[in-house]
């Protein structure tokens, strides 16, 4: 698939960190860091990789897609759980090789597979221990 997006190897610098070219830097596997947090609370919902396909449909429908690295597809984000994620705003950061979205969580408002409103939901206690769950199901 080609690319839909300006190829950020012809941009120089400045262009890429500050002009106003949308030039995602996918790394080497094709995919690219993308971050979903709630557009009103702030908080931290998920991170997941997006490809090009998955990007460009985000961009297209206003719902998160993301890339599976698991199952090695396009994900549709509560295509089967109802969990949708409705994109306010992406937002990319200054070297345009990570992306954020603030997002409405739909359905029962969770995002994490394990049944959690957020995918962060265990604290490090030390090198080798997490603490319980500190963060509530739907």
């Amino acid at each position: 698939m080609t690319r839909p997006f300006t190829d950020p190897d012809t941009l120089d610098r400045a262009t890429l960190e500050t002009g106003d070219r949308f030039a995602p830097r996918f790394d080497t596997e094709g995919l690219i860091p993308a971050i979903a947090q709630d557009a009103e609370s702030g908080e931290v919902l998920m991170l997941a990789y997006m490809n090009a396909a998955a990007l460009a449909a985000t961009l297209r429908t206003g719902e998160a897609h993301y890339w599976s690295r698991s199952r090695g597809e396009l994900w549709h984000k509560g295509a089967t759980s109802g969990q949708t994620q409705s994109v306010v705003e992406l937002r990319t950061d200054c070297d345009q090789d990570t992306i954020l979205m603030k997002v409405h969580a739909n359905g029962d408002g969770g995002c994490c597979h394990v049944g959690y409103r957020n995918c962060f939901y265990r604290r490090a206690e030390d090198e080798t221990r997490l603490a319980a769950p500190d963060v509530p199901k739907p």
